[in-house]
């Protein structure tokens, strides 16, 4: 069936798009062809005789942060220089707009969430698109998952309202997947519109070419109402009403879905974790996520509310975990201690709560001035107690901006957040020191885009 292929052959079919999607990029290019368009910030669009067009769009974020401890046990303090994104994009479409493609690299070796540095460049989205009518959409490749995450990461990285993306957003987001993609939208007679998402896709996230899928796929939808409208320019997947709408506008929506057969924390890679039963055959838990969320604008202030929560059914006949040498074990341990094979399994996923409220105001003269509040609720059993890298509830964010144009194009940022850590003292330093007090995050941004 088409649906057992995108599970089992989506490397191929990845493959596959990215090489008509180049081809086509150069098909374009060696016809005789024209620079049709250039915006600051939007990129350059090719056009060729026939009518079609190629949108070339590229930017890149220096970045600084410094982190430190107000417990004195702890000399974990430190600073670092990094790329924090290095993307570039191709778009195109034909002479009618009917048929739609993107191809998009990262080279700056950093997820979208993510904090670790690698030298790698990346395939982010690789799909092509059919518009059978202005308002209906079928999108097939890989891409990010709109419908099924919350939706401060359906906007795009260069038009944040502060650096980073809440704690909310990496706790629970699985940024790409592959497979289909549906959005129609209703349009009523008093200008409100419905927008509906329907996602059927592998539940691996980003594709890698060299892994093997494990389970089976993830169904996942969202409903999007919006009472006043569209918002300008693509204002609903741009945090900073940069437009200063002159009227309301407000989407708010509810979004679902069920993995399954989930083999990593939260469904973004594909057998990192991995369970077996007593015959050797692997044997998964199934994720649940929902949430939902708004946004509004309204001359320079804007606003973004944002709940999720996720749950796991753990099958029966769980036997041995998989390490990850390949070799396997029969314990379960959490802490020292053995648990419950249920209770084990839960331990390794992102399950639990988080809700996060954020909100801001552009000035005329493009300064912005943000503020952020987050909170996590973690499960008994749930990867978010884990003293490294979570087991903190509560984030307090205060930012400015200063924007350069409307475009997006330049612009700097600074943020100075302040994270409470878990008042039973199990949160630790990389030093793997249990610490207690305050963790302050200094964080700096500089977006140039072409």
């Amino acid at each position: 069936s088409t649906l057992s292929m995108i599970s089992k052959k989506n490397k191929s079919f990845l493959l596959t798009i990215a090489i008509l999607i180049s081809s086509s990029f150069l098909s374009v290019s060696a016809q005789q062809s024209e620079l049709y368009k250039y915006s600051n910030g939007e990129g350059i669009q090719i056009a060729n005789d026939n009518g079609y067009l190629i949108k070339i769009k590229t930017y890149v974020q220096p970045a600084f942060e410094t982190r430190w401890n107000t417990d004195s046990i702890s000399d974990d303090n430190y600073d670092r220089f990094r790329i924090r994104r290095l993307r570039l994009r191709f778009d195109g479409s034909d002479e009618n707009s009917k048929l739609n493609y993107r191809l998009q690299f990262n080279f700056g070796g950093v997820s979208e969430v993510g904090n670790a540095t690698a030298n790698q460049i990346a395939l982010l989205d690789a799909f092509v698109r059919y518009n059978f009518e202005r308002r209906f959409q079928l999108t097939f490749g890989q891409r990010s998952v709109v419908a099924t995450d919350n939706r401060e990461l359906s906007m795009t990285s260069t038009t944040l309202q502060l650096p980073e993306r809440s704690r909310v957003t990496s706790s629970f987001t699985t940024i790409r997947d592959f497979g289909l993609f549906l959005r129609k939208d209703i349009r009523f007679r008093n200008i409100s519109r419905l927008r509906n998402y329907l996602e059927i896709t592998t539940g691996d996230g980003r594709n890698n070419f060299f892994n093997k899928d494990f389970g089976g796929l993830k169904f996942g939808g969202r409903i999007d109402y919006l009472p006043f409208g569209t918002f300008t320019n693509m204002g609903q997947f741009r945090t900073v009403d940069i437009m200063r709408e002159n009227n309301h506008k407000l989407v708010f929506g509810v979004n679902y879905s069920y993995n399954n057969g989930i083999s990593s924390r939260r469904g973004r890679y594909s057998g990192d974790i991995l369970y077996n039963d007593s015959l050797g055959n692997t044997l998964l838990p199934d994720y649940i996520k929902y949430g939902f969320d708004f946004l509004y604008k309204y001359r320079g202030f804007s606003a973004l509310g944002e709940f999720v929560s996720t749950n796991a059914n753990v099958p029966d006949g769980i036997y041995e975990r998989v390490r990850n040498d390949g070799s396997t074990s029969t314990e379960f341990i959490v802490n020292g201690e053995p648990v419950d094979v249920k209770d084990y399994v839960k331990n390794r996923l992102m399950l639990g709560q988080g809700y996060n409220i954020q909100m801001g105001y552009l000035f005329k003269n493009l300064w912005s001035i943000d503020a952020r509040f987050t909170h996590l609720i973690a499960d008994e059993f749930s990867f978010l107690n884990n003293g490294l890298y979570y087991n903190r509830p509560n984030y307090y964010t205060i930012g400015v901006s200063k924007m350069f144009d409307k475009s997006y194009s330049y612009k700097i940022q600074a943020s100075l957040t302040l994270v409470e850590l878990d008042e039973n003292g199990l949160s630790r330093d990389f030093n793997d020191n249990y610490i207690n007090g305050e963790e302050i995050y200094f964080r700096l941004i500089t977006t140039i885009a072409f």
